[in-house]
């Protein structure tokens, strides 16, 4: 059985994510506090050994990457890591964004995608890394919506439950270092 060993880390902190906008497919950009925690990230997964990175398109998670690994890994950029894209809402107060997320598992969000349709992107990701990236340990920094697409495929998770137990939605919140999945197939 082929394994692929995964950490997940959400980008750092954006200016959006601090005025409580739902960036979506737009690029952000990663706040002072962001550029802190990524480097913070840094030490804190400096024991840590992957053999390569994969990151979102998005501008965000493209500087959190490179703040984060700098040239000690490759890093390599791929769309289907991207957000959810919200459509019509995309940079919309996160107030109107997130009460449609369960409306939205697959119903499309306006001009948008579903959950559904992220889900999608992220098993044909998933399949990929089985096939190129077979018993290697792999970084992946991107967003919320691909991380509890992986809470969906590989921890059984419907997606009622991955968005009701989002840590996100937990009070405090607080931006936290990475979580471990273990791919098989």
């Amino acid at each position: 059985m082929t394994k692929v060993y995964i950490t997940y880390f959400v980008h750092g902190t954006t200016t959006d994510n601090e005025q409580g906008i739902a960036t979506g497919w737009a690029p952000g950009e990663l706040s002072e506090l962001g550029k802190k925690q990524s480097i913070e990230l840094k030490n804190l997964i400096k024991d840590k050994k992957f053999d390569v990175v994969f990151c979102s398109d998005l501008k965000r998670a493209v500087d959190s990457a490179n703040i984060t690994f700098g040239k000690a890994v490759p890093i390599i950029q791929d769309e289907r890591l991207r957000e959810c894209d919200y459509g019509a809402l995309t940079r919309a107060s996160s107030k109107i964004v997130i009460p449609l997320d369960i409306a939205c598992i697959n119903k499309r969000f306006p001009n948008g995608e579903s959950y559904r349709d992220v889900e999608k992107r992220i098993r044909d990701f998933l399949d990929f890394l089985l096939k190129e990236y077979p018993s290697k340990r792999v970084a992946i920094v991107a967003h919320r919506g691909p991380q509890l697409a992986l809470d969906v495929i590989l921890k059984k998770r419907t997606w009622e439950q991955a968005i009701q137990e989002d840590w996100r939605h937990k009070e405090p919140k607080e931006w936290r270092p990475g979580w471990d999945y273990k791919l098989e197939g």
